[in-house]
């Protein structure tokens, strides 16, 4: 029979100090009764022998010394079953959309691991967005970790709405889920969230993790550890390609921080813990394929930088870790451009990976370049317009002027609901090249021009 111990000698924010139990597990689960027989849920966070450490889930409001506490010997599990897709679930897995809780077929220890890298397949098929900027200039692969850096009122967590209801595997019947974590969310964003789910019917596919500002700051740290186990589920048992989105991981990040200055641990870069980056790492590298496995978990992590600075712990450790990243302008926002994507410091490391011949179009990468290439010329020759004007400029120059302006407007720039092919993409940026003599397009070679070129196009 399973002990309960009344030995709580200290409650110190989110933890408890338990003395004097039988030998326990890092990481098992934990049951405490209140006095008044509430029941809570805690994990063991360091046990030794004259002590365990306990960290509450819903937090210790209630708790006393008199409380009771049962190790049951066991570690936090995902119920699992093909029926949770289209729930909305708390971030410690609990129904939170009025529904019956759910009935597993499996349930799975939510730690889970990285994936052996003998056992990883190299990343290769594109998944279409629906952005331009995502995916003509930063192309997604199946497979990859791609994290979106933005700020404070940029909109990315609308970017992140439109990922989830776009995406999908391009001209493949291969079934396709979304698996949306939402961590340290206000009530507002989490009503517009479900708002906006409900309204384009995306829920359908998806499995939503809504973790609040005022939930324990504990919860955080289980949320995507809960909606990575589930996305191996649906991508490893029921062979799906997933897309797991996380928002914000920022506030995963400061829920830890908040959880190792609790511990009395001695703190790393600007308070962050020193094992920051092996969490990290430990969450991103769960995306990826397998060997023999028909499914795929592809990740789009979404964190704000603290005061916009790209070399802030978080998004430096996310950068090492992830293959590129998509940054958030705020310039681009002001001009009120939507999705303010900016593709000159973004970058997809896996995009060669993806595209071309079989996977988009031949000419997408030459495209690419090119429009990447008159487009950063562009920007810095805005910055010698305001130097000697626009008069002393070349006749080249204004051409390369007046396009990054058409650039912004007609390529970056786009509807919320607005859901481009790869081909709209391309024929978008062919249109704006068009405003270029056929002499300017150096990174383009002569029978793509002959094929694609819209003057030569209408003559067919």
């Amino acid at each position: 029979m399973t002990k309960e111990y009344k030995t709580i000698n200290e409650i110190k924010g989110p933890l408890l100090f338990v003395e004097k139990t039988e030998p326990v597990g890092y990481n098992e689960l934990v049951e405490i009764r209140t006095e008044k027989g509430e029941l809570k849920r805690g994990q063991v966070l360091d046990t030794s022998d004259q002590v365990v450490v306990v960290q509450v889930f819903e937090g210790t409001g209630g708790l006393g010394k008199e409380s009771s506490v049962k190790f049951t010997g066991d570690v936090i599990k995902m119920p699992l079953s093909p029926d949770i897709i289209g729930r909305v679930l708390s971030g410690s897995g609990q129904p939170r959309d009025g529904g019956p809780p759910i009935v597993p077929d499996v349930s799975k220890d939510i730690s889970g691991a990285a994936i052996n890298p003998a056992a990883r397949e190299k990343p290769r098929a594109f998944i279409q967005t629906g952005i331009s900027t995502i995916d003509g200039t930063n192309t997604l692969v199946r497979g990859q970790k791609l994290p979106i850096f933005s700020g404070a009122g940029l909109p990315h967590n609308d970017v992140a709405l439109q990922i989830a209801r776009q995406a999908k595997a391009l001209g493949e019947a291969e079934s396709f889920a979304v698996v949306f974590c939402a961590m340290g969310i206000t009530n507002e964003e989490a009503q517009h969230f479900m708002a906006d789910f409900e309204r384009t019917g995306a829920l359908e596919r998806a499995v939503v993790f809504l973790n609040l500002a005022d939930d324990p700051a504990v919860e955080r740290l289980l949320t995507p550890q809960l909606g990575l186990t589930t996305a191996e589920y649906l991508a490893f048992d029921l062979d799906m390609h997933v897309l797991v989105i996380y928002t914000d991981m920022t506030n995963y990040c400061e829920a830890m921080r908040q959880m190792g200055a609790a511990r009395e641990e001695v703190p790393g870069r600007r308070g962050y813990p020193g094992y920051m980056y092996t969490t990290l790492a430990i969450q991103y590298e769960r995306a990826g394929i397998i060997t023999g496995k028909n499914g795929s978990i592809t990740q789009f992590p979404i964190l704000t930088m603290p005061g916009d600075d790209i070399t802030h712990p978080i998004p430096d450790l996310s950068g090492y870790i992830t293959e590129g990243q998509l940054i958030v302008s705020r310039e681009l926002h002001r001009k009120g451009i939507y999705p303010p994507i900016d593709i000159r410091p973004s970058l997809s490391r896996l995009m060669n990976s993806g595209i071309g011949a079989g996977h988009t179009r031949e000419d997408h990468r030459a495209v690419s370049d090119q429009l990447y290439a008159y487009y950063a010329e562009g920007c810095d020759l805005r910055g010698l317009v305001a130097i000697v004007g626009k008069e002393a400029l070349s006749e080249r120059d204004r051409l390369v002027l007046e396009f990054a302006d058409a650039f912004e407007q007609k390529f970056v720039n786009q509807g919320r609901d607005e859901d481009r092919s790869i081909f709209d993409t391309l024929d978008i940026g062919w249109n704006l090249l068009q405003a270029l003599p056929e002499t300017m397009l150096t990174r383009i070679d002569d029978h793509l021009i002959k094929k694609y070129h819209p003057r030569y196009r209408k003559k067919e």
